[in-house]
């Protein structure tokens, strides 16, 4: 189910050559830790066993791409490259580094694989909200949301097999804190992706609409860590979900508006704007009402340290921390909740988009991704992204605010606490 490696096979068909996929592994990125290295390298263990039953080698490279993809393709005489898609700066660098150090005669391609409708296709700028976006998407979905057609056992062999992978000793090499730990409800790789897939149609769908708010209730697919690795497609997943819109049409269009409207807004918004992680890549409304509000006196100050161990004054806060740092995944409304706390709590509204980036990108399974920094928490809860302008108040400004009455009047907020309570 990726765009990218279909197209590269039907071109390696159309030539009668054999079909190389690699993946590099650089030994950091951003606040990733063991807990996502280890999610994504067991997921490519099993990419690596589906390629050999295709007859496709599959490379695990060790290095950055522009240190080792060009000499690769030298050495084995590749005669195109076809490489994914991310909006986000670092992957785009990368991109453009091999782009410039890749033989001349050798064709570069880029597909966009995690969109279904690709990101310049579905917009040309940066949009203002989903309400803008949301009919340009509805618009080409007839035309991409369709079926991949299947990847064929590759008729063509390499002159020579690709080396055997040291799974454990790429793992031991890794450069990254093993302190935050791999999380056990969540097992890597597609097949347990669309098993998830799968329960989550089977026992959740029919509450998503209803209930996805409710951080007791289980109501949401999980499938963002899938999503992020690209374990599991998202158009995959809508092509399932929707065979059962006649049942549950309040869910399946709920689902629809999260996993591909909402979530190709944060692609839009990190394409298109070069200051996705920064108070600079706001509105000039919020900039300005968060920039009159900096010296308000805040309720309460924390330090990053506190926040990380989840030691506020506010028990719902501290148990959404803690789901976060136990289980690398937050509930989607906490989330929101989480990002504006921290603003309130801390000294200015750069400090406060800088602690959730980090924390979020160190916890959470699906860190560092557009949705983290857009949607789930980070711009929209903080810099009011795609929202809009709300009554002025302290810290805030006009930024929309949200409280712990608000979430005790939505949910059983004393049984989510005691859920997550702190061990002792």
């Amino acid at each position: 189910d990726n765009w990218a490696f279909l197209y590269a096979q039907r071109l390696a068909l159309k030539q009668e050559l054999p079909l190389h996929v690699c993946f590099c592994l650089v030994p950091t990125f951003l606040e990733a830790t063991i807990r996502h290295y280890g999610f994504m390298l067991r997921g490519l263990r099993e990419v690596a066993e589906e390629c050999a039953e295709l007859n496709i080698s599959f490379h695990l490279l060790l290095g950055y791409a522009k240190d080792v993809l060009p000499a690769f393709v030298v050495e084995h005489g590749v005669g195109g490259l076809v490489t994914d898609f991310s909006p986000l700066r670092l992957p785009r660098q990368w991109v453009e580094d091999v782009r410039e150090r890749l033989p001349e005669d050798v064709p570069f391609a880029q597909v966009d694989a995690h969109n279904i409708v690709p990101c310049w296709i579905a917009s040309p700028k940066q949009e203002y909200s989903a309400r803008t976006i949301r009919g340009k998407i509805h618009a080409q979905l007839p035309e991409f949301l369709t079926e991949f057609p299947p990847i064929v056992r590759h008729p063509y062999s390499p002159s020579s097999p690709a080396e055997p992978i040291a799974w454990e000793a790429c793992y031991s090499s890794l450069q990254v804190d093993h302190t935050v730990k791999e999380v056990d409800w969540a097992t890597p790789g597609t097949a347990a992706g669309l098993a998830v897939l799968k329960s989550f149609i089977t026992e959740r769908l029919k509450s998503f609409g209803s209930h996805r708010n409710d951080p007791n209730k289980a109501a949401l697919s999980n499938l963002s860590p899938w999503f992020h690795f690209g374990q599991v497609s998202t158009q995959r997943a809508i092509l399932e979900v929707q065979k059962h819109r006649h049942k549950y049409k309040e869910s399946v269009d709920a689902f629809v508006e999260e996993a591909v409207v909402r979530r190709e807004l944060a692609e839009n918004f990190c394409y298109y704007n070069e200051n996705y992680d920064s108070v600079q890549g706001a509105y000039d409304w919020a900039k300005t009402t968060l920039k009159v509000h900096a010296k308000d006196k805040r309720p309460y100050l924390y330090n990053l340290q506190e926040l990380e161990q989840g030691t506020t004054h506010d028990p719902l806060w501290n148990a959404a921390q803690l789901q976060m740092v136990r289980e690398g995944k937050m509930h989607g409304f906490l989330r929101m909740y989480w990002a504006k706390k921290i603003l309130e709590w801390t000294r200015s509204p750069e400090e406060a988009l800088k602690f959730a980036i980090y924390l979020n990108d160190r916890y959470e399974l699906d860190g560092r991704d557009p949705n983290g920094y857009l949607t789930l928490c980070c711009l929209w809860s903080i810099c009011g992204i795609h929202d809009q302008g709300w009554a002025e108040r302290a810290v805030f400004g006009k930024i929309r605010y949200m409280n712990y009455a608000g979430c005790k009047r939505k949910f059983d907020v004393d049984q989510f606490e005691h859920r997550y309570a702190p061990t002792q």
